[in-house]
């Protein structure tokens, strides 16, 4: 958005946050709706698509991402296999489950016109992510993200950031590090009476 923000007056965009499965807004309310890499978080996603069409106006517009198969992503695999040889007996779910769980482009769209939408349409991203270092990959990974939760449940003592650095710096090297990133961009739209 921040390549886009000044095509719009000031006031005549407002961003606000909601439970996707219970919106606190009456029924056509919106031109658009958006979630940036959200929606593999709904834990019924039907029920929010239902939730978010009863937003829009007619003919309005969802637009939202999710991220692509882990292997797609390299930090995000090289992070998986690491943690999952540092817990070989009870491997942490999360990447798969959640933020690389709901990838299937056909998939998703059909969910989006079983809810109703119409006109769905996706498009592959790929770009490349740089960070300053292994250590900042591993931390942003391992203590910024719900996997956190995930390795302290499975053994709090362990330095699991030190671990992980280690086994992307043999990946990608030490310093500045770059690897691939992979994501689909939906867009969904409202019929002309919802």
């Amino acid at each position: 958005m921040s390549l886009h923000g000044d095509t719009y007056p000031e006031g005549h965009v407002v961003w606000r946050q909601a439970n996707a499965l219970s919106l606190p807004f009456p029924d056509q309310t919106f031109d658009a709706a958006a979630s940036q890499f959200g929606v593999m978080f709904f834990p019924d996603k039907h029920r929010a698509y239902h939730e978010i069409l009863r937003v829009l106006k007619p003919k309005g517009t969802f637009l939202f991402n999710t991220w692509d198969t882990v292997e797609s992503n390299d930090f995000a695999a090289a992070v998986r296999t690491a943690t999952d040889v540092l817990f070989p007996d009870d491997p942490p779910e999360f990447f798969r489950r959640t933020p690389h769980g709901y990838f299937d482009p056909e998939t998703i769209l059909s969910e989006l016109e079983r809810a109703g939408f119409q006109s769905a349409t996706f498009a592959k991203v790929e770009k490349t992510s740089h960070t300053s270092s292994a250590r900042d990959a591993a931390t942003a990974f391992c203590r910024g993200s719900p996997l956190r939760l995930e390795i302290e449940a499975r053994h709090p003592k362990v330095d699991v950031v030190a671990r992980v650095t280690e086994a992307l710096e043999k990946t990608f090297g030490k310093g500045p590090i770059e690897g691939r990133m992979s994501a689909f961009v939906f867009t969904a739209e409202a019929p002309r009476q919802n």
